[in-house]
């Protein structure tokens, strides 16, 4: 069994006693083993803020974007061992895996190439400077300047692979270190990843530095100027922050949670608009099993077609083979681990104590592993009474599970999925232009993305769940308040924004400066 050390001040550190064990979800092997007791927290902060984020500092961003770039290469190099390594300890499907892994890849490139054309003007001046006095005697200039602390990047378990490198990208591009701490139950990949960039030797020294497990003084080591960007659910991410470093000493926090996304078919209810929603949201319930914090849980349909869009996805998610993902006739893995099993399955048992069951894959999809695997089938629940519904706007069962529900009119609609309090995306399926830019206004106040599709765009749209470095991943309220990605927005956390006052002479001479 593999024991995945951390990576601390510049060298690999076991950590103290037994661990825990990361386990097939499938087969139910023993993997690895995840340690970190016995880690000084507070010395690997500090070397990454001395010596990572010092020789960060030095380089401008084009040069940081280079440093990126070989790290793309690093990882398109051993793709085919992350593949296996997410098979067997993630439990998906190849196709699943490469929302993962080609995702990361895809992401980091993004903003290498982002990067490359940035010069330290372009980012730091925010704005043109602003008169305080007649005659423009006296100014203000608005700045950014990479912050001089640490990042400490929390990942959640279902996305090993990306949910490292989509916040490391734009970290390390701002000049800022990182400490990773991914989930214990899928670490191994992000493990891996780390371990191939850091044996590379690409990035100086403190830049990149990894813990696995659950260490003593996680939070507590953090000083007021550093950063934590979190990845997981609302209830750890209410406990993160009523942590003092948080809570009274005001280090910066980004959270993004879980929520309880919507797919909305338009009020002109045609065929081909029906259709592509239903593709969509089979797609969202089984890729990784449902485990995305952005896959569509509520479906939200005119009344006349509340009946037919649900025999149509039901009829859809019949075909969906269920089972080990090493076998080649499986489209749709495990989840990733037991304990998941257990509490989709109390999800789903809470649910169908107050909705309709529609589709249930447990009575109708036979699941090609053992009983005692991970592996999960579908269910689709029906609702008729949204409004009242207790259940159906608050639960989010983090699986292949979605519920369907009548609306009465546009604005019901949107009321509707409203009612999430924050979510990360809402889909609408539509021919109606006027309907969808309407759409867009009123969901963006509750969504952190609205995805419009039609017909025209059926093809090469990127997807419901797909979060795209181009735009804005993150949502407010429950979804966590927090954003990520976004392009160049995501450098914004990274960075300090100061307003400056002064001579116009001297304020012109701010951009030039060294960082």
């Amino acid at each position: 069994m593999i024991k995945l050390a951390n990576y601390s001040q510049g060298r690999w550190q076991e950590g103290k006693g037994s661990g825990s064990t990361l386990y097939d979800p499938v087969l139910g092997t023993a993997l690895a083993s995840v340690n970190a007791d016995g880690l000084d927290i507070a010395a690997c902060y500090d070397f990454a803020r001395t010596q990572g984020g010092t020789a960060l500092r030095a380089l401008t961003y084009a040069e940081r974007a280079a440093l990126l770039k070989q790290v793309v290469q690093v990882l398109q190099d051993n793709r085919d061992k992350y593949y296996d390594i997410s098979t067997r300890n993630s439990g998906t499907v190849k196709n699943d895996t490469a929302v993962d892994v080609d995702g990361a890849i895809y992401t980091l490139s993004y903003y290498a190439k982002l990067g490359s054309k940035l010069t330290d003007q372009s980012l730091r001046l925010d704005g043109e400077p602003e008169s305080l006095a007649k005659e423009n005697a006296f100014a203000s200039q608005h700045i950014h300047v990479p912050l001089r602390g640490v990042a400490l990047l929390i990942n959640a378990f279902n996305f090993p692979a990306w949910g490292l490198w989509e916040k490391a990208a734009p970290a390390l591009l701002s000049g800022v270190p990182i400490v990773v701490k991914p989930a214990s139950a899928t670490a191994w990949l992000t493990h891996e990843m780390v371990k191939d960039v850091i044996a590379a030797n690409i990035l100086p020294a403190g830049a990149l530095n990894i813990i696995c497990g659950r260490p003593e003084g996680l939070l507590d080591a953090l000083n007021a100027l550093d950063i934590v960007s979190f990845t997981g659910s609302a209830d750890t991410a209410a406990t993160l922050r009523n942590h003092p470093r948080l809570r009274h000493d005001g280090v910066r926090f980004n959270a993004e949670t879980d929520s309880v996304n919507s797919a909305i078919l338009g009020p002109d209810n045609t065929d081909a608009a029906a259709d592509l929603l239903v593709r969509e949201v089979v797609r969202e319930m089984t890729i990784k099993s449902g485990q995305k914090c952005t896959a569509i849980r509520r479906i939200f349909v005119p009344e006349a077609r509340y009946e037919s869009i649900g025999k149509a996805i039901a009829s859809k998610l019949k075909t969906i083979t269920v089972g080990d993902p090493r076998n080649p006739e499986v489209r749709m893995g495990s989840l990733v681990s037991r304990q998941q099993k257990d509490a989709i399955i109390a999800g789903i048992e809470q649910l169908a104590a107050n909705s309709e069951i529609l589709f249930d894959g447990r009575k109708e999809t036979t699941i090609q592993a053992a009983p005692e695997s991970a592996c999960v089938a579908p269910v689709l629940f029906g609702v008729t009474k949204p409004d009242t519904h207790p259940l159906a706007h608050k639960i989010e069962v983090f699986g292949p599970v979605a519920t369907i529900m009548p609306y009465r009119d546009a604005e019901h609609a949107f009321e509707l999925a409203r009612r999430g309090m924050g979510s990360l995306v809402a889909s609408v399926y539509s021919e109606d232009p006027q309907f969808m830019a309407q759409a867009a206004v009123r969901l963006a106040e509750s969504h952190g993305r609205v995805l419009l599709v039609n017909p025209e765009v059926a093809k090469t749209q990127t997807g419901h769940g797909n979060a795209m470095p181009q735009s804005n991943h993150g949502g407010p309220g429950r979804a966590g308040g927090g954003e990520e990605l976004g392009g160049l927005r995501a450098l914004r956390f990274y960075h300090r924004t100061a307003a400056v006052q002064g001579a116009p002479d001297v304020l012109g001479h701010l951009a030039p400066s060294a960082p």
